[in-house]
């Protein structure tokens, strides 16, 4: 029985479906960006993980607005554990897609499908926040219990959409030729894709930050000194005719009303406006690079480095590393549910 020929097997590994190229020895460096990665992930999985745990053990965390936080919390869970480790894979096979059409399918569906509730989720964070400090009156509890599940069903709803819709046809997410694994480049749903969910959000983001922004100078502007300033007024009051006038003059006098410092409601509107400004700095930092290249590309049948490619990607996969870590930092009650949750584990 004669041996194979150690060449030929090589050449017919590379043909075709070019898998001789994905077998290289790794760089010190690539070995060094493939370990932040997966720290990237096991970070979010866990972080996400512990504020569900958290909402789910302490019972006052069992209302508005701490639903939308787990909303949010369970979107980017769903990144880190089911989106997030197929792609590290696919960066380890140099951003090519071995595992086959039909887990190429179920990755895409998740991935849009998590990130676009991910990113929907810091929308609806960042509307009741605004809803809260601008009409604290009318935005009674029942009423933000009601919106809040109004905007979490909708939220999964239209995630849903945009991802399983290349499922029924609109276009294409695999190549077997060429080992490509990617989101649907047809242009009328990169359109819709791009704008249904990034593009909508942070218009919708932008805006809500600029009214709370107003609203927060306006408060400012209106605790400066009230002051009270009557009339100058003489009031001359007689004894007797005989007697020498005795006249009495009430002056200038002046009223002042200051408040010393901020109230306490004053000061956690400022922590939500401070917090909801940060959430969503992070988010356009994060997703617009990506974002603005998966509208460009397909659109000019152009393209970028493939390694670009993948810096987007994963620039946008942080933000849901970033979202529990800054919402969770300006809430003080989260700290202390921490605290207890780890000290009952000891």
């Amino acid at each position: 029985m004669t041996q194979p020929n150690v060449t030929d097997l090589s050449a017919n590994i590379s043909g075709g479906s070019e898998l001789g190229n994905l077998y290289r020895p790794f760089s010190v460096f690539s070995v060094l960006t493939l370990t932040l990665l997966a720290m990237l992930v096991v970070a979010t999985f866990l972080w996400n993980l512990l504020v569900l745990v958290t909402i789910l053990r302490v019972r006052t965390f069992h209302r508005v607005p701490h639903n939308l936080v787990a909303s949010m919390a369970i979107s980017d869970v769903m990144v880190a554990g089911l989106v997030m480790p197929l792609s590290l894979v696919r960066e380890l096979y140099g951003r090519r897609w071995i595992l086959g059409r039909a887990l190429c399918q179920v990755w895409i569906s998740c991935d849009v499908l998590c990130c676009t509730a991910s990113i929907w989720n810091v929308t609806a964070i960042a509307l009741d926040r605004y809803w809260s400090i601008t009409r604290h009156l009318e935005y009674t509890l029942k009423t933000r219990k009601r919106i809040s599940n109004v905007m979490i069903g909708l939220t999964w709803l239209l995630s849903s959409v945009i991802s399983l819709s290349p499922l029924f046809g609109w276009g294409e997410t695999y190549s077997e030729d060429s080992l490509a694994c990617q989101v649907s480049q047809e242009p009328s749903y990169t359109v819709f894709s791009t704008f249904g969910a990034f593009y909508l959000p942070l218009c919708v983001v932008l805006f809500v930050y600029w009214k709370i922004y107003k609203a927060a100078k306006f408060r400012i502007g209106s605790r400066k000194t009230n002051t009270i300033t009557p009339m100058a007024e003489v009031i001359e009051v007689k004894e007797a005719e005989r007697q020498p006038q005795m006249a009495f003059t009430v002056r200038h006098a002046t009223v002042s009303f200051q408040t010393d410092g901020e109230t306490w409601r004053e000061q956690k509107e400022r922590r939500a406006a401070l917090m909801v400004g940060i959430l969503i700095g992070v988010f356009v930092l994060c997703w617009i690079p990506f974002f603005l290249a998966e509208l460009i590309i397909p659109l000019c049948s152009c393209d970028i480095p493939p390694v670009w490619k993948s810096v987007f990607l994963w620039l946008g996969y942080s933000n849901s590393f970033f979202n529990p870590l800054i919402y969770t930092a300006f809430n003080k009650n989260y700290n202390n549910a921490f605290r207890n949750l780890f000290s009952r584990q000891r």
